[in-house]
């Protein structure tokens, strides 16, 4: 690696403290000899032309500012090297990619759209579900509701479209509340490890007020069927293989099916797969 290799880990003032990602990261960055700032996205300070490559990690606030973070990432990618890419980062913003990923044979949660002018109500009649945006991260704004306070769930979703906001529905998947949900990392399309996530919406309680929701995390080996679904949805990318994506999955009676597709700033967990860090490390060097 030559001299002078330097690294921007973008993330803003208000993750900081919460990314439990960035001390491992660093240190794989360091002991390969790669010079790394984290810098907030949206300091106006900050010369990101000076920076071989800039990864997207903790840049938790962009839901809520997604013209100006992809402004943004418009300006980076026309100064160095934006990871993950930006036409990825634009298609992945918005959970309409799940549409596409079904068109393309990947198994998802079933999902249904509401969008800006149509019917708050416009769902099915599920015995119990989940409400959430379509451009959402963290669980901000998302909600569970059942059939019995169906009037609550339709003022949740019309609250959304009144935002101009595309809203999901989503039947919620009974067996998470036992099994959790996995996710599976990948680092240049090769597995890299999975943790288990514990159910995290609760009935009728509100949607989170942080930048996301506290999250139960352990370690976990995936089923073969769930290694399965993971090939498939790297697969069906109409784009070149990522350098990192996390595939969440949830159980359910037809099999494990996507609920989301992170490529933008997820977690990665680095801290429950012993050398996960430095996995991800190598194939950036191989990439740069």
């Amino acid at each position: 690696m030559s001299a002078g290799f330097r690294v921007a880990l973008a993330s803003v003032a208000a993750a900081r403290t919460l990314d439990e990602d960035l001390p491992e990261l660093l240190s794989a960055l360091g002991t390969a000899g790669i010079a790394a700032q984290v810098c907030d996205w949206d300091d106006p300070a900050v010369d990101w032309s000076t920076f071989e490559c800039v990864l997207l990690r903790s840049t938790w606030d962009y839901t809520q500012r997604l013209a100006e973070f992809l402004a943004w990432c418009e300006r980076v990618t026309a100064m160095t090297r934006l990871l993950n890419p930006l036409e990825l980062v634009r298609w992945n913003c918005d959970k309409h990619y799940l549409r596409d990923l079904a068109e393309r044979g990947v198994p998802i949660v079933e999902t249904c759209f509401i969008e800006s002018g149509e019917a708050a109500d416009a769902f099915p009649d599920y015995a119990e579900f989940v409400v959430k945006p379509a451009v959402s991260a963290g669980s901000r704004d998302t909600r569970r509701h059942v059939r019995a306070a169906r009037a609550e769930a339709i003022a949740h979703v019309q609250h959304l479209l009144d935002q101009g906001r595309s809203v999901i529905v989503q039947p919620y998947i009974d067996a998470v509340d036992s099994a959790g949900e996995t996710a599976l990392v990948y680092f240049d399309g090769a597995f890299s490890h999975a943790i288990r996530k514990g159910p995290l919406l609760q009935r009728a309680s509100g949607a989170t007020e942080l930048l996301f929701a506290t999250e139960q995390i352990d370690p976990r080996t995936p089923t073969q069927a769930e290694h399965d679904v993971a090939q498939r949805v790297l697969k069906a990318l109409s784009f070149p293989v990522p350098l990192y994506a996390r595939i969440d999955l949830l159980p359910t009676p037809d099999g494990p099916r996507l609920l989301e597709l992170e490529l933008i700033e997820p977690s990665l967990f680095f801290d429950h797969a012993e050398g996960s860090a430095a996995r991800l490390v190598s194939q950036l060097i191989q990439r740069l």
